[in-house]
């Protein structure tokens, strides 16, 4: 029989909790406070432990961080109130297997509980080296169902992203990404919704960025034929083709105050008519919103409102660049190389050690719809199996090589041992002049030399006194 210790300062629920429990063939011990539960903990170890958010002498975060630093290999399932949900999830990213959210219902708690207990056991059937190769990475991995477009990458802000996505999926929240234009938050918000229990339903986007306020009505909840001049025939909008699934709203930061007040409505009754009907349609929709801006300062402006945003924003998703995804940008690139090869009928194998160096020191500013666009194009411009440099955009091949140089000048001018003198500043000027130089004429040596007024033989002179005669 598996042992459970609930800890709930309210003796009545904690009570019924035991009796419920117990009828349930469960080994059930009851603690009043963070205190008692210490002591039962301290005395001997429990396959669960079910605790409530708010207790008078302590709160769940302090249990959970304790119990796994005493038992790493038990489970936590926190009982929370609805105002307290963003805070659960939280806890759940420091290890808490699930939350249970009041009012309680005996099913409810019973299967969670249930899967709590059958997901420690499989995990704690590992063997130490499975685990110390990193069983989370593979288990989430294996778990997650991808689009065609989403990578699955390596880095810390990858890993990061993907437990964000398996823990927000599997429920019904409403989810804000944020994140630079082009981090790929569309393909994010596919991602939650193939994970969630509606991916067999529709996953619908709609751009809010060129959505104006004399269309934004029809477009979110459709119209009846001749509901106004030019409405030809019946359409049916966004919410109600979304119905049962998804609806995605990207760049929804650009609706105007007065669409968003229609937006709320339906938001909080879940009900849509469309123009020119009186018939209300019930509405099961769960909604992902995208945006790039700031949408606390639009609130701050008067330009978002703010009950819309708090309704939007039950889970927030933030995409970081993909400058800051370390070689994870050669993963994407993989990715990309392959979905350009089916659509263009090619067989293109690899990049060049040139070009994935320059895929790793470029900046992106477009991040991944930039490299995707950019992958596509060398795709097609390659006749072999291999992407050179000569395929990449010049302004890419350009940055790569200007970042080049401005380490290698640093190195030998500017973190030189010599004095600070005025020659060693003329140089410093000098070597600085060239490069923009360099960078304007797209590295043409013969034009920099002409722009600078010196020989050829001078700037090659010169740039080899830095290594830069390659």
């Amino acid at each position: 029989m598996k042992k459970i210790l609930i800890v709930d300062d309210e003796v009545n629920i904690g009570l019924l909790l035991s009796k419920f429990l117990t009828r349930n063939s469960f080994i059930v011990e009851t603690a009043t406070s963070g205190a008692s539960a210490m002591e039962y903990l301290a005395k001997q170890s429990f396959d669960l432990v079910l605790c409530d958010y708010r207790l008078e002498d302590t709160d769940g975060k302090d249990i959970l961080i304790k119990v796994k630093d005493l038992y790493p290999k038990t489970g936590v399932v926190i009982i929370t109130g609805y105002s307290d949900i963003k805070l659960a999830v939280e806890l759940i990213k420091l290890g808490a297997y699930d939350y249970i959210t009041k009012p309680l219902y005996p099913d409810e708690i019973l299967n969670t509980i249930n899967k709590a207990i059958e997901t420690q056991i499989a995990l704690n059937q590992n063997d130490a080296e499975s685990i110390a190769s990193d069983v989370k990475k593979d288990k989430s991995t294996k778990q997650l169902i991808e689009t065609d477009e989403f990578v699955v990458g390596q880095s810390s802000a990858s890993k990061d992203l993907i437990k964000q996505i398996m823990l927000v999926a599997p429920t019904n929240y409403s989810v804000i990404l944020t994140g630079e234009s082009g981090t790929g938050k569309e393909s994010v918000a596919k991602t939650i919704h193939l994970n969630s229990p509606r991916k067999d339903k529709p996953f619908v986007a709609m751009d809010c960025g060129s959505l104006t306020k004399e269309l934004a009505g029809s477009e979110f909840f459709g119209h009846e034929k001749g509901s106004f001049t030019g409405a030809l025939y019946t359409k049916i909008g966004h919410f109600e083709m979304a119905n049962g699934g998804t609806l995605f709203l990207d760049e929804v930061g650009n609706l105007s105050y007065d669409i968003q007040a229609a937006l709320l409505r339906t938001v909080q009754e879940r009900k849509i008519k469309r123009i020119g009907s009186t018939k209300e349609i019930e509405l099961d929709v769960r909604i992902i919103v995208a945006t790039n801006e700031n949408l606390s300062d639009s609130i701050q402006k008067g330009r978002f409102r703010e009950d819309l945003y708090h309704r939007f924003n039950e889970f927030s998703i933030h995409l970081p660049p993909i400058s800051q995804r370390g070689r994870d940008i050669i993963v994407f690139a993989h990715t990309f190389l392959k979905i350009a090869n089916d659509e263009l009928n090619r067989n293109v194998t690899s990049f060049s050690h040139e070009v994935e160096e320059c895929f790793l020191t470029y900046n992106w500013p477009g991040n991944v719809r930039e490299l995707k666009n950019v992958v596509r194009r060398a795709t097609l411009l390659t006749e072999n199996e291999e992407i050179q440099l000569k395929a990449l955009p010049l302004e890419i091949s350009t940055y790569a090589k200007a970042t080049a140089i401005e380490a290698a000048v640093g190195n030998t001018i500017i973190n030189t041992t010599k004095p600070r003198d005025l020659k060693n500043a003329a140089l410093e000027a000098e070597y600085e002049a060239i490069l923009n130089v360099l960078r304007e004429v797209n590295f043409n040596k013969t034009k920099a030399a002409k722009l600078l007024n010196i020989d050829r033989k001078t700037l090659y002179n010169k740039m080899k006194a830095i290594n830069l005669d390659n």
